[in-house]
């Protein structure tokens, strides 16, 4: 499968970095190396997670609190969101939400 991390999902790598690089210098290429890792591992196994959230599949971090959410379309993954678990789930929907409409 071919994999498309939409732009929203790439700026969610960006400051999950950017939170782990000031927490200890080291921490946030070790986030990001993790979480590609995650994402390359859909190329082979996009599509059988559970839908928690409308389309929207869920594959979780093995290395960090964070939840990659992604459609499948044909032959492609789109990575939509990049998430911390953390998060308020009420937030977490308003943010798909958004991330939906900008794509239709």
């Amino acid at each position: 499968m071919n994999l498309k991390i939409l732009d929203q999902a790439e700026v969610d790598l960006i400051e999950g970095f950017h939170f782990y690089e000031t927490q200890q210098a080291g921490i946030g290429g070790y986030f990001l190396a993790n979480l590609y890792a995650d994402i390359e591992s859909l190329r082979l196994y996009g599509g059988i997670h559970l839908k928690p959230y409308k389309n929207y599949h869920r594959l979780l971090s093995k290395r960090f609190p964070f939840a990659i959410f992604y459609t499948v379309d044909d032959k492609t993954v789109f990575i939509h969101a990049i998430v911390d678990c953390r998060r308020d789930p009420a937030w977490l929907h308003q943010r798909l939400d958004r991330t939906q409409s900008k794509n239709e």
